[in-house]
């Protein structure tokens, strides 16, 4: 325990003091010691690690209690420039090779258009940088009530002589603990980015370009060497491959501009439908020690205030999961068509597939954050369809399909692709179908 001194001369802990320091790591003063705010609450830590913790938060966060504009960046970089290597010329020569070739490629297998920018050769870092602002608009609505939880959680487990002054501060608290928050967001976001092959390796478009409705390809020179070291496959068709299903990922966005909207709502949609439990609520409660500097940073990492998933997000999830699915179909599908010539094609095309079916262990944190997981599900049976619609159709009315969400194929046709194809092929067969529905529904109404 602390000395007396330390506190005021009931022996309790010296609320003045406490205000008076924690405002100052709200500010970031300088003057700020993190062992001043724990004494004056009554706590005794000796720890390099508690200090550096206290120190890097106090620097994080401004005098209104928000974190500071450029914290969440400056933390994701960080985490992501750790093993970061330097892109060297050879590198990123090779890679820029390989997208002009995917460009090639994919104008003759689709007329969809080309990019409007060069696709960007990138390190970790960049990827970290400029996707964080994605992911942070992602996260919003976990973002705020995740936090809301955490400060009630703090302020009812605090000792009971620091009820009124806590209580007192707890909307700068909530700030805190948002704060905190992003900070985790962000140290996930920075290991993803150890991960991530390119600006659309996890489904969605993470990279804008010049204009909001534009998407810029990005392949990240370090991780697509290290993702391919190990393969048989030489380096050259590696690189081709790669930055052919970015550069079709990319070029679909651009072509279907509703469709990063549509894709972001409908991930907002789950999102804003995650509640926290007040059963596991209560359950931390009787547990959760507001003295352990670890505990704060768990709650946020391990998922536990996140209920299981209403009947409305598993319905969100399942749509958001089909949507995911036609987009990487389509890729994998056009990516397939543009490949002929790359002997091991096959081959690098099933091990991306298994890749987007398991997702790497930032993913799967992103996830534990969230509650969102971001997974294609009937990849194949897509791929398929726009495969065999090819075949019956033409290429022309494969890309014809993205002009609108209501022209591509539902999950029912993904189970019946035969009668969706006839649907397209003899559209005026369904609508007179259609009719005939309707006109029977309104006799009936009539007769009744």
């Amino acid at each position: 325990m602390v000395d007396k001194d330390d506190n005021d001369a009931s022996g309790f802990p010296d609320e003045d003091a406490m205000r008076e320091a924690f405002q100052r790591f709200l500010e970031g003063n300088e003057s700020f010691d993190p062992e001043e705010l724990l004494k004056a609450a009554g706590i005794d830590i000796n720890g390099p690690q508690v200090k550096a913790m206290m120190q890097q938060l106090g620097a994080a966060f401004g005098a209104d209690g928000l974190l500071k504009s450029t914290a969440s960046r400056d933390h994701t970089v960080t985490v992501a420039g750790e093993g970061q290597v330097a892109l060297d010329p050879a590198t990123r020569a090779a890679l820029e090779s390989a997208a002009n070739v995917a460009s090639l490629w994919l104008g003759e297998v689709t007329e969809i258009a080309e990019l409007g920018e060069t696709p960007v050769i990138a390190t970790r870092t960049e990827w970290a940088r400029r996707s964080l602002p994605v992911w942070e608009e992602i996260a919003e609505p976990v973002a705020i009530a995740i936090p809301r939880a955490v400060s009630g959680l703090l302020t009812n487990n605090v000792p009971e002589a620091l009820a009124e002054t806590l209580g007192s501060l707890a909307g700068q608290m909530e700030n805190v603990s948002k704060g905190l928050f992003r900070l985790q967001l962000a140290q996930v976001v920075g290991k993803l980015a150890q991960e991530a092959l390119s600006g659309g390796d996890i489904g969605i478009p993470l990279i804008q370009g010049a204009s909001e409705y534009d998407v810029q390809a990005m392949l990240v020179a370090q991780n697509m060497r290290d993702f391919t070291r190990d393969l048989d496959v030489p380096q050259e068709e590696a690189d081709i491959y790669l930055a052919v299903r970015e550069v079709a990922h990319a070029r679909l966005f651009r072509h279907a501009k509703w469709l990063r909207l549509h894709l972001i709502s409908a991930i907002r949609d789950f999102a804003e439908g995650i509640h926290i439990d007040s059963g596991a609520m209560l359950n931390l409660q009787e547990n959760f020690d507001p003295t352990d500097t670890q505990a704060l940073q768990e709650l946020f990492s391990s998922g536990a205030l996140l209920p299981e998933h209403s009947e409305e997000q598993r319905r969100a999830l399942a749509r958001l999961e089909h949507m995911l699915a036609l987009i990487e179909g389509w890729v994998d599908h056009v990516t397939t068509e543009a490949t002929h010539r790359l002997p091991k094609a096959g081959a690098l095309a099933e091990t991306i597939r298994r890749r987007r079916a398991s997702g790497g262990p930032a993913e799967r944190a992103f996830q534990t954050l969230v509650g969102l997981e971001l997974r294609p599900r009937r990849l194949r049976e897509a791929s398929a369809l726009f495969a065999t619609l090819v075949t019956e159709l033409g290429p022309e009315a494969r890309d014809a399909l993205w002009q609108h969400p209501d022209s591509l194929p539902t999950e029912e046709d993904l189970d019946n692709p035969e009668i969706f194809l006839a649907r397209l092929k003899d559209p005026q067969t369904t609508t007179d179908d259609m009719d005939d529905a309707l006109r029977d529904l309104l006799e009936g109404e009539g007769n009744s």
